[in-house]
């Protein structure tokens, strides 16, 4: 049985965000995760995780200035001394929630920039991060992202994601796999489910249009999630939509899976 993880960047806006893992745990959620958290002291947020049992799941790793439009620095050459500082301040908050999954993200490229370029950029600071964090028993992801929602981003499909983690050459860089982005981008889900299977420790989901909850729209979820099943996808499946309206009210998808609105 697929296993969720809760986005508290995009469900439980109805509270603050201390107050969201207390909101997951009583749904019935066992992990979460988010964009970042550094707004937070990080033994705060450990705290949080160890008062209602939760896991920690996922979080990027510093994006850059987000309030300016910034989604990341991976690809962007010039920054590779602030993506390293990056990874280094994701350590910190990894080892004190115990979460073994980053996610570097590429960062939107600028009209005119050499996409040459930024591949090489991107390549070498994913190799430094996949060396630096593999001693820790942490593994970097990557996710391919929909050019419609973030104009300009990097890297937006699976088959580039796969071939930059083959240009890395390490086994410990992985692929992030959001059925919201790749059903805008690519679609035929359920090949790409089985075709990719081995190589993603993280899936996320949204229905599709709207990235609202995962039984609205086009998306034959529960389909996908016995696919999983089949094929012995072990890792969470972190519910990143933004709820039509209250975030309790619109769980009923999950109840099958044992999360109660």
């Amino acid at each position: 049985m697929p296993k969720f993880a809760a986005n508290l960047s995009f469900i439980f806006q109805e509270v603050e965000f201390l107050d969201r893992f207390a909101a997951a745990a009583a749904c019935g959620f066992q992990a979460v995760e988010y964009l970042s958290p550094y707004e937070h002291p990080p033994e705060v947020i450990a705290e949080q995780l160890k008062r209602h049992g939760l896991v920690q799941a996922l979080f990027n790793m510093p994006p850059g200035n987000w309030a300016a439009g910034e989604r990341g620095t991976a690809a962007l050459a010039g920054r590779e001394q602030e993506f390293r500082d990056g990874i280094e301040q994701a350590l910190g908050y990894a080892k004190a929630t115990n979460c073994k999954l980053l996610h570097a993200m590429a960062g939107v490229l600028p009209a005119v920039r050499d996409r040459a370029e930024a591949e090489r950029t991107y390549v070498a600071n994913l190799r430094h991060a996949a060396e630096r964090l593999a001693g820790e028993g942490i593994t970097v992801i990557i996710e391919p992202i929909n050019d419609r929602d973030i104009p300009g981003y990097f890297l937006n499909t699976t088959s580039q994601a796969m071939s930059v983690i083959e240009r890395v050459g390490h086994s410990n860089l992985k692929l992030q796999l959001d059925l919201y982005h790749v059903q805008i981008m690519e679609g035929d889900l359920a090949h790409r489910v089985r075709n990719l299977a081995g190589h993603y420790p993280h899936v996320q989901i949204a229905g599709n249009p709207g990235r609202h909850e995962p039984d609205v729209g086009e998306i034959n979820y529960p389909f996908l999630f016995d696919l999983f099943d089949e094929l012995g996808y072990s890792g969470w499946i972190g519910c990143e939509y933004r709820p039509k309206g209250e975030t309790r009210a619109g769980l009923g998808w999950a109840k099958r899976y044992g999360i109660q609105g």
